[in-house]
């Protein structure tokens, strides 16, 4: 999508360039192509459209309404967003990065600022210059008594307003500026509130582990194995729908005239073939539940739209007198997949639930695709088509899409129209079926458009010009597609519905975080259709995902963190209650559980990459695995090391652990699992039916078993 560029503001100090009533709210922004530029918003408008400068198809509309400010202050805010928007020169907030906010950010400003402007209304105040230190101080005082026991970051948003204004006061006509003098002295927020921002501890839930896999399971289920019905039906759906004369005259198709008596003819041609086949007639409840024919739908079999139930209505009936009527109007798209073994369908797709199930197939494949990339899910949803494609050297699969957080220009400025990925999505099979399902279920640019009809394209927000599907319908349509699983399940018997107890709202931004938690918690956690978590970690981190741009790397390591600060906490404890350590680093793993419990206890992250960081400590490089804990020491390692082996984020591949290594620890939890692997082996050796090959190998491992077992004992601390 190409932006387009408006003529630019005249050049001269920013207070020499200042507005005039007919001057574009977006004069110094790109707009979208699309955009009809005499409808844009004029400076003297009290209520400004912002969308046209907004290029994510996911956005919602987008706008500032200055209605809602003060009367004898609007005049001055409208001059203060209209720097906000336009203003291109230094940066002049603290940490700030770009030059100018981008569009969305300034319109997420604009609740503060009201705040502000309502409580200086409330004061008598009535122009910006007027805004003493001592004004300021009042405000402070206000929001901290107004603000007491709610959220620290709005309190944080607030003051940041406040300061906003005043570091654009140059910008503004001189009557229109506040005082030099910086607000309250230029003290930091965590001073002036006596709190720090809010830590990472209200973070976004997860979806139950449960809950996920299920919905993933279902999800591949649509895709691999009811697609091909469901596009075939919708298909047919949609062919049924065009004989409206309605729909052809609205996308300008040539209008169909039956000549005269072709439409009985047909009829005759159609109840003949029902009567061989020994069918049914499309059928239809009136609200009393007595069942007739529908006659609407026949006329769109027949191609002959409406003149089967408005004219002659009688002798039609009388022609199909005593063939039986079924319950609903089928299609008559067969049914080719299967459940368990057998067909998905007891009875063809109705027509009018073709069109939900098109889309709940369409919101599996958001399911598969955001959810085994790791993808943001604005990034998924601004995907188009042609995005898959696959190496022939590696075999891989590589998804290719927009981003538009962080995509910025050499001042830090938001790029509107957002940049192509340098760095691909590295994915499995079926993520790229999930993108080929999609691109044979409709013929829109996008993958994921707001309607997957063409009669429907017309219905959406004129207000609104994405033309992608936006986060809420996602999560109203994952929704959707959950309840619809879960009554058929019921319907049918089934037991393996997907579980909402603790839910809440199934929104698509938690799936990367679900991710993140699976992949590290349950490595070897099998995923429907024997996909695992441990392949899908080494294809994700080794493509996009394992990139700094994608943000994921961040994701997975804090629940890395998590996950490690819980197992040191459970080390930890089994050290103070007498556990026993044996093998050569048990020495090193007493030392660093005990140093790093006192270290790390208490420890509160601010974010991410903070995580990320963390991870690299040596105290916490321990790896519990199968009856055996790695206390890691790269350069000592015997198995193959994930990364180098001087990078801070290596770590040992458990599944290849060698028995010789000088990094192996063994606590009396791995000596438990050590036990029952013994006595798996014995059931083998006392066997007098095992192979002579396989109970001379078990022995071997027998032996061994034994010796670490006795090497515990013996070396158990006392």
């Amino acid at each position: 999508m190409t932006a387009t560029h408006l003529e630019p503001t005249p050049a001269g100090t920013h207070a020499e360039a200042q507005p005039g009533p007919d001057t574009i709210v977006l004069a110094n922004r790109e707009v979208r192509p699309d955009v009809d530029l005499a409808r844009l918003s004029r400076f003297a408008d009290d209520r400004w459209d912002l969308s046209p400068g907004v290029f994510e198809d996911t956005a919602k509309t987008c706008g500032l309404n200055f209605v809602l400010i003060p009367a004898p202050l609007r005049l001055a805010a409208r001059h203060y967003f209209w720097q906000l928007l336009n203003f291109s020169g230094a940066r002049v907030m603290k940490h700030s990065t770009p030059e100018r906010p981008a569009v969305r950010s300034v319109a997420l400003a604009f609740p503060s600022f009201r705040h502000f402007m309502d409580w200086l209304h409330k004061q008598g105040i009535a122009a910006f210059p007027d805004i003493s230190g001592a004004v300021l101080d009042r405000y402070l005082n206000a929001l901290q008594d107004e603000e007491a026991g709610t959220d620290v970051a709005r309190q944080y948003r607030l003051v940041s307003e406040v300061r906003r204004l005043w570091f654009y006061r140059l910008t503004m006509p001189p009557d229109m500026r506040m005082p030099d003098a910086p607000p309250w002295e230029g003290e930091d927020s965590s001073v002036l509130l006596g709190k720090v921002r809010p830590t990472r501890e209200n973070r976004r839930r997860r979806i139950p582990e449960a809950t996920m896999q299920q919905l993933l399971m279902w999800s591949l289920r649509f895709v691999e194995d009811f697609a091909d019905d469901i596009i075939t039906a919708h298909g047919e759906c949609l062919d049924l729908h065009m004989t409206d004369p309605r729909y052809r005259r609205r996308y300008g198709l040539p209008r169909r005239s039956p000549w005269p008596g072709s439409a009985d003819r047909k009829l005759a041609a159609y109840l003949d073939e029902i009567r061989s086949n020994r069918g049914a007639l499309p059928g239809k409840f009136d609200p009393d539940g007595a069942r007739h024919i529908h006659w609407l739908h026949i006329g769109r079999i027949l191609d002959a739209y409406g003149a089967f139930d408005t004219t002659d209505h009688k002798r039609h009936e009388a022609m199909a007198k005593g063939l039986p009527i079924d319950d609903d109007a089928y299609l008559r798209s067969p049914i080719t997949g299967l459940l368990d073994g057998k067909p998905w369908r007891d009875r063809p797709i109705r027509f009018r639930e073709a069109r939900d199930l098109a889309r709940h197939l369409s919101t599996a494949c958001f399911v598969v695709i955001a959810y085994l990339s790791g993808g943001r899910p604005g990034e998924v949803l601004n995907l188009e088509r042609g995005c898959v494609t696959r190496q022939a050297q590696t075999g891989l699969w590589l998804l290719q899409g927009k981003f538009f957080k962080h995509a910025v220009d050499a001042n830090g400025n938001k790029i509107p129209e957002g940049l192509v990925r340098r760095d691909p999505w590295v994915v499995i099979e079926v993520v790229a079926k999930a993108v080929a399902v999609l691109e044979r279920l409709h013929s829109h640019r996008l993958l994921f458009p707001v309607w997957l009809e063409q009669d429907r394209q017309d219905c959406r927000d004129t207000k609104r010009l994405g033309e992608a599907r936006t986060d809420d319908t996602l999560t109203n349509d994952i929704q959707r597609f959950i309840n619809w699983i879960n009554l058929q399940c019921e319907t049918r018997g089934r037991c393996d519905g997907i579980p909402t107890e603790g839910l809440g709202s199934p929104t698509s931004s938690r799936l990367r975080r679900t991710l993140a938690w699976f992949i590290r918690r349950r490595p070897r956690g099998l995923v429907a259709a024997a996909i695992q978590y441990g392949h899908l970690h080494t294809k994700m981190l080794q493509g996009y995902a394992g990139s700094y741009e994608s943000g994921f790397p961040d994701e997975y390591a804090f629940e890395d963190w998590l996950y490690r600060i819980e197992v040191l906490a459970e080390d930890e404890e089994a050290l103070r209650n007498g556990e026993h350590v044996s093998g050569p680093a048990a020495d090193a793993y007493r030392q660093r559980v005990t140093v790093a419990s006192r270290q790390f206890a208490g420890n509160v992250l601010t974010s991410d990459r903070q995580a990320r960081d963390l991870l690299g400590n040596p105290l916490l490089q321990i790896f519990h695995g199968d009856g055996m804990t790695c206390v890691l020491d790269p350069a000592q390692a015997a198995c193959q090391l994930h990364g180098a082996t001087d990078d801070p984020l290596v770590t040992p591949d458990i599944d290849d652990c060698r028995p010789r290594c000088r990094n192996i620890a063994r606590t009396d939890r791995d000596i438990e699992r050590v036990q029952a692997q013994r006595e798996d082996l014995l059931e083998v050796i006392t066997d007098p039916l095992a192979p002579p090959i396989r109970h001379a190998r078990e022995l071997h491992e027998l032996q061994r078993l034994d010796h670490i077992f006795n090497q515990h004992e013996r070396h158990a601390d006392p």
